[in-house]
């Protein structure tokens, strides 16, 4: 599948965090705060490295594309399911620039289907509300 325009629709959502980017790396690759402001994983930095992330409706496969320590983490996010409609192959990509005020976060997500409103307005919002609690537990950070 193609991202091109016609093919597929991404979400992108900005958050400036008062905070540098370190600590938000810390919160993006760390299992334990993973957890706190995602979902339950297996999460591993490696190149390739494969993990799921876990809810009460089931898990989404990831795996690692791509690594710059405190910049970008890029990891696939695919949801298997029997009715083609919910299935989701899609990519993640985490960027973080630093700014005067701490660090700009932004969340790109590529892959969604034209018929897929439902996933798609979903992770627009969900993305919104993980952002959140993104900040939260970086705020707690030592």
């Amino acid at each position: 599948m193609t991202d091109t325009d016609t093919d597929t629709r991404t979400v992108t959502v900005e958050r400036e965090i008062p905070h540098p980017p370190e600590k938000i790396w810390r919160a993006l690759t760390t299992r334990h705060l993973i957890e706190e402001w995602l979902m339950k994983n297996d999460f591993g930095l490696g190149l390739g490295h494969r993990f799921q992330l876990r809810g009460d409706w089931g898990h989404v496969d990831c795996e690692i594309l791509d690594v710059e320590p405190e910049r970008s983490l890029s990891y696939t996010w695919n949801y298997a399911h029997d009715d083609p409609a919910y299935r989701l192959d899609s990519k993640v990509t985490f960027t973080l620039e630093p700014i005067a005020s701490g660090t700009l976060l932004r969340i790109e997500q590529v892959g969604f289907r034209p018929d897929q409103k439902q996933a798609f307005g979903g992770a627009k919002s969900g993305w919104r509300i993980h952002l959140e609690n993104l900040e939260k537990v970086v705020a707690g950070l030592d």
